[in-house]
């Protein structure tokens, strides 16, 4: 039976910081924005002197990023590579819908991918330790959900990175932070050069229900049902809005996708390089 990965993200709701539907640009690959190669120029936007500080060596250790996705925006991922469906949250952590979500992965047995924000992050660290006690991937989304970080300075990406990362230690020590979400999917090589560096393998979509526009419950089901397949990336959210819609599709589509998939969190090991091509397409280690 193929398998599937889930991964979400979280984004607190009432707050400063939130980011509500009708500010959110649409993560859609129909209307993201693909950047240039690294090697052309890049515009330098002149405020960042809020841009968070980085420290001076990553907190958690990096590892070895996945291969690129040659199909994938500037080489971010959009595949398992494994067939496993992997289920992906975003934006979170947030006190109104990470917990609802963990019960519900939990009642089923499932374990997903959480991409997450700094703010959110250092605002709400026992929902961390909480996403991280119950065997989640833990994926970098960006210290305050930054859709124009491809037109930022090399130092402006490095920081609003690795400011997460920090908080993601701090939060529940020794935690690997092995993947990096650009917000709105607005991808560019220099990110994902930047990621890499850093030990993270760029995590784009495959499966988008959009439910960051709050559709009912049911376009969000039949949105994932009908379009994932063995290897697909579904984007989900946790936070940034009223989630509850997603929560009710949850519902139903978690046992569903669990019969027709392999349900997986992305690896937070990459798999060795075998000299073997049938041998490439194995499951990593989770």
């Amino acid at each position: 039976m193929g398998a599937v990965l889930i991964v979400l993200g979280v984004v607190g709701i009432g707050r400063k910081h939130d980011r509500d539907t009708a500010s959110r640009s649409t993560p859609d690959t129909q209307s993201r924005v693909i950047h240039p190669g690294a090697g052309e120029p890049v515009p330098v936007v002149p405020s960042e002197s809020t841009s968070p500080s980085p420290s001076a060596t990553p907190s958690v250790p990096a590892g070895p990023p996945l291969p690129p996705d040659p199909t994938g925006p500037n080489g971010a991922l959009t595949d398992t590579g494994n067939g496993n469906v992997a289920l992906t949250f975003d934006d979170g952590p947030n006190p109104d819908w990470t917990m609802q979500v963990l019960a519900l992965l939990r009642q089923y047995h499932i374990h997903a991918t959480f991409c997450l924000i700094g703010e959110q992050v250092q605002e709400f660290p026992d929902l961390v330790r909480a996403i991280v006690a119950d065997g989640h991937t833990i994926c970098n989304h960006s210290w305050d959900h930054d859709e124009q970080m491809a037109d930022k300075s090399e130092s402006y990406i490095r920081s609003e990175l690795q400011r997460t990362t920090d908080a993601i230690e701090a939060a529940a020590p020794g935690t690997p932070v092995r993947y990096y979400r650009q917000p709105g999917g607005n991808w560019s090589d220099q990110i994902v050069e930047i990621a890499k560096e850093m030990g993270m393998t760029s995590l784009d979509w495959s499966v988008d229900p959009q439910d960051w526009t709050v559709p009912p419950a049911s376009t969000i089901e039949s949105t994932v049902q009908s379009q994932t397949t063995n290897g697909s990336i579904v984007l989900m959210h946790d936070g940034g809005g009223d989630r509850s819609h997603t929560i009710t599709a949850l519902g139903v589509l978690l046992p569903d996708l669990e019969q027709r998939f392999h349900l997986q969190p992305m690896p937070t090991v990459a798999p060795a390089p075998t000299p073997a091509a049938s041998q490439s397409s194995s499951a990593a280690p989770y």
